[in-house]
């Protein structure tokens, strides 16, 4: 049997390198229900674009001239909560990268990963959840943690037994499915307990959930 096409998403493309916007489009148009709307070479231009197609998915570049792609991430999240931002980073990881997770970002991949990792990563925060790139995670975790260390631990509001493992299993990496085998309940449940966490910590994602275990020190870098 045929899979079912996936729903059409809507993509702006914001670097100022207009090489790296040209590839990155004539690689994402049309691709596996890719529709790119828009391209921009700063933030400015990325917001307006934003703010008038109001696409599914912005892949966003940090460095860029007028307004850097962590402002320019603050105020999509701010003013246009339903399109999500999908940074793309270097492989010697940016420091700027660890603001733009307060900035709203939803996910991050380097930029020269395969292609099918990127159509694949566009469609994940399309739908409303977060991505990290397995490749940046153990080096993103460990930096943001080590920023974080000697600072006053976030205090979170009260949480059960059960969200609390379910807060550190998502911030170790674990998928709903892996959460579900490892505490012996079922997938419908883990949805159920993430879902209440974002509520009751006012995180938008699953990444903003990884941020506030880590400053709540319910995790630490190298934690199996």
């Amino acid at each position: 049997m045929k899979a079912a096409p996936r729903e059409r998403v809507t993509l702006v493309i914001a670097d100022d390198q207009l090489l790296l916007r040209a590839g990155f489009r004539k690689l994402l148009d049309g691709e596996d229900g890719l529709e790119v709307v828009g391209d921009a070479a700063d933030g400015q231009e990325a917001l307006e674009l934003v703010e008038r197609l109001a696409p599914d998915v912005v892949l966003m570049d940090i460095r860029m001239p007028v307004l850097d792609g962590i402002e320019a991430t603050r105020r999509i999240s701010d003013r246009f909560p339903g399109t999500a931002v999908l940074v793309l980073t270097t492989y010697d990881l940016d420091e700027y990268v660890f603001a733009a997770l307060d900035a709203g970002a939803s996910g991050f991949l380097l930029k020269d990963c395969p292609p099918d990792e990127l159509t694949s990563a566009i469609h994940v925060v399309a739908r409303g959840d977060a991505l990290i790139a397995p490749s940046i995670t153990r080096r993103l975790i460990s930096e943001f943690a080590g920023r974080a260390a000697g600072s006053v631990p976030r205090q979170l509001p009260p949480i059960s037994e059960r969200e609390r493992e379910v807060l550190v299993g998502v911030a170790r990496g674990l998928s709903n499915s892996e959460l579900a085998a490892e505490l012996f309940i079922g997938e419908a449940t883990v949805k159920s307990h993430v879902s209440s966490l974002l509520n009751k910590l006012s995180c938008r994602d699953r990444v903003q959930l990884v941020v506030a275990a880590y400053e709540a020190g319910l995790v630490a870098p190298g934690m199996p």
